[in-house]
């Protein structure tokens, strides 16, 4: 750390937020407030951090975190995370994105990223629906979703990006629900893992895609005895939900492994780190 934080830190940006009143994002954006206003408080600093966003609904948390940061291109999320990262590696990077942006434009840097295992986080806002512009499906909507593109509905299957990330060989994998105490425990956890950290945020959109009746159906794998050692057991669980009515949904954290991190591979990127880089030294 570059030393102490106040602890009158705010994270407001003093920009009236225009999601939906309602909006799920509004849970997302507190829990993530929440989490790195702990972190500040216990020794941190807000240059500390830098976050990146994509484009759609989810994007718009940009304006409202008081964060260093790029607000990127469609898709381009997680390359944006690694040339920061890649900068600066002892800087704290977390990266937002929706289901479209994740795993649409962005699928082929998913895979890549969970495989790298870059050291910074990855957030997805998965409302299973392209909301900004009004309701198209993505790869994560539900067969039988029908929509002005779709009026006699979604043929194809949705994909499981949990079961996507554990393939790729992701070191830290979840998934909660769009509650801001969820977001904050999750993300406080993924902090402390060093490594590439995927949170997939189930986030009913109230206009396009409300999702009723899901908060109903979700379960803690932590009150299961859920070992989130297990690539096994992680798997099996991952697999319990694939977007269809009825089907319970597992949240938590469903594998956590420390393994060796992209950076640690090069001599010039842990010398950097060895530095302690920070952003006044590059304003220099």
């Amino acid at each position: 750390m570059f030393g102490m934080a106040s602890k009158k830190f705010s994270m407001e940006t003093g920009k009236q937020p225009t999601w939906c009143p309602g909006c799920f994002n509004f849970q997302i954006l507190a829990g993530v407030k929440n989490a790195i206003i702990r972190e500040i408080e216990n020794g941190g600093q807000k240059d500390d951090f830098a976050i990146v966003s994509g484009i759609g609904c989810h994007g718009k948390i940009f304006d409202y975190l008081n964060l260093n940061g790029i607000n990127t291109l469609h898709g381009r999320v997680l390359p944006t995370c690694f040339g920061i990262k890649l900068g600066n590696p002892n800087l704290s990077v977390i990266g937002f994105s929706g289901d479209g942006d994740a795993y649409a434009e962005g699928i082929e840097h998913f895979i890549h990223a969970c495989r790298y295992n870059p050291d910074f986080k990855y957030i997805v806002h998965n409302n299973q629906v392209f909301a900004l512009t009004v309701g198209q499906p993505t790869p994560t909507t539900e067969q039988g979703f029908k929509d002005k593109t779709n009026p006699d509905g979604v043929k194809v299957k949705p994909l499981n990006p949990l079961k996507i990330a554990l393939a790729s060989g992701a070191s830290f994998v979840a998934r909660v629900f769009a509650d801001s105490c969820q977001v904050e425990q999750v993300l406080l956890e993924a902090l402390k893992h060093k490594g590439f950290a995927f949170i997939d945020v189930i986030q009913p959109c109230l206009v396009f895609h409300p999702g009723k009746g899901l908060k109903e159906r979700l379960y803690s794998l932590e009150s299961e005895g859920h070992d989130k050692t297990s690539f096994e057991q992680a798997w099996e669980k991952a697999s319990e939900y694939d977007y269809n009515d009825g089907q319970k949904i597992p949240v938590g954290i469903f594998y956590q492994k420390q393994e060796k991190v992209f950076e640690d591979n090069y001599p010039q990127l842990v010398s950097l780190k060895d530095k302690k880089i920070s952003w006044k030294d590059i304003k220099r």
